[in-house]
């Protein structure tokens, strides 16, 4: 059963796409609707939603920019875009977004629930055990090897020295057709667990996984994917001057949601538990190998976050981290990431928007890894964290003053106060006037 997000500031229309879509004989359990992107913001944050229907133009937050935020915190959600506006730019933007299809208001009913079950359709979940899936595998995927020199190349390049990488690169594009011309460049290392999995089976897996990172990776990134060991691959994306610059996403956010989209979908589809190392973004080919280096080292982060899985070079402090550092000092530095960010959440969790991804780069580190420590060290998710406040505070102000509800909710932080009355119900039970009586 799917969960539906409908995004739109005009209630009519959620109200119409929703029993549309309660009528279509679709596999959907649960329609949730918002009528501007900081409420749809908190449904993503609180529910388990499979596909977003937005619209375009809405108050503070549009549909793009909600997009965005969408992909960062769950790369894997799907959107469907809706407009008013036959507009190009807003368009071509959506479809870079990863949205499934733009179609303009007054919507076709028949068009709009093709469109939602092909997107339904594409999500669905295996629901196959490991052995049936090698099974499958076996008898159905018909390998086409890799050319092996090319991935010899390809790693010499990546954990060369600094010094060989543009001849490497010269030697790749004469002798394999391979442009390495950046001049950004990223590399994301990922390794999958086969333990339990006979060794005649690695190869199948290891090519299935090298599939669904080109698949990924074949609409919008300019990139090499290789074989770097028994139970390894490597990524090797590059940006141009213009697709660096033009991007309104933050790069960290952009390479975070890229690690988490190979993680997701990896482990999704074949079922074995999926790391993933990734570096900076650098320019040059010389800095290719650097770049490597970085990722393997993320890579081994691992070892002490076991139960963390997309690891970014940039969120550890290696200077004070190496191998002669101490656990303590370890947890320090954690702990250190932690407080900062409370302490940030303390002082601005009534601000209206308030995301992730702000405290996180107000701290220095990836959201991933923020949401991470936060989780682990605080035993609450940072956006519970953040509701927990802004839940006690309304709460005083219903108790020991005579304002509104608008004011109250303006107070806390949200624009809409019929919004904050459905997150405080959902939260104490009782809807604030209730709880004022």
């Amino acid at each position: 059963m799917y969960t539906i997000l409908l995004v739109d500031d005009e209630p009519l229309i959620c109200r119409g796409l929703s029993s549309l879509l309660q009528s279509s004989g679709l596999n959907i359990g649960t329609i949730l609707t918002a009528g501007n992107g900081q409420e749809a913001l908190d449904y993503l944050r609180m529910e388990d939603v499979d596909l977003i229907v937005t619209d375009i133009q809405m108050g503070t937050m549009n549909g793009i920019e909600l997009m965005h935020q969408a992909k960062i915190m769950k790369p894997w959600v799907e959107t469907i875009v809706i407009s008013a506006h036959e507009t190009f730019q807003y368009a071509q933007t959506a479809m870079r977004l990863g949205a499934k299809d733009y179609l303009i208001k007054p919507l076709n009913n028949e068009q709009f629930l093709d469109t939602v079950r092909n997107v339904l359709l594409q999500m669905e979940k295996p629901e196959k055990q490991s052995d049936e899936l090698l099974s499958n595998l076996r008898a159905n995927f018909q390998m086409e090897l890799p050319n092996e020199r090319k991935g010899e190349w390809l790693n010499r390049l990546v954990r060369g020295e600094p010094q060989e990488a543009n001849r490497l690169a010269e030697e790749l594009r004469s002798g394999f057709g391979v442009s390495i011309a950046g001049p950004y460049f990223a590399v994301f290392r990922i390794k999958l667990e086969l333990g339990g999995v006979g060794v005649k089976d690695w190869g199948l897996l290891r090519y299935a996984a090298l599939n669904i990172v080109n698949e990924l990776m074949s609409q919008e990134w300019q990139h090499q994917a290789f074989y770097s060991g028994a139970d390894e691959l490597c990524l090797l994306i590059e940006w141009s001057e213009q697709a660096y610059n033009e991007s309104n996403m933050n790069k960290i956010d952009q390479l975070e949601y890229i690690g988490r989209s190979l993680h997701f979908h990896i482990e999704k589809y074949l079922q074995r538990q999926v790391f993933v190392g990734i570096s900076q973004i650098l320019k040059e080919i010389a800095f290719i190998p650097t770049l490597g280096l970085q990722a393997a080292r993320a890579l081994r982060w691992r070892e002490e976050h076991p139960d963390h899985h997309v690891f970014y070079y940039g969120d550890y402090k290696w200077g004070s981290r190496e191998d002669s550092s101490t656990e303590e000092e370890g947890l320090a530095q954690s702990n250190g990431i932690v407080e900062q960010a409370k302490k940030y959440i303390d002082e601005n969790y009534m601000k209206k928007g308030i995301t992730l991804n702000e405290v996180a780069h107000h701290n220095h580190v990836s959201p991933n890894y923020l949401s991470y420590l936060f989780k682990k060290y605080m035993n609450a998710n940072l956006w519970e964290y953040v509701i927990r406040l802004r839940m006690e505070e309304s709460k005083r102000l219903l108790e020991t003053t005579d304002l509104r509800r608008y004011e109250i909710a303006d107070r806390v932080g949200y624009e809409s106060p019929e919004h904050f009355s459905k997150i405080f119900k959902k939260y104490y039970g009782i809807s604030p006037s209730d709880w004022k009586k």
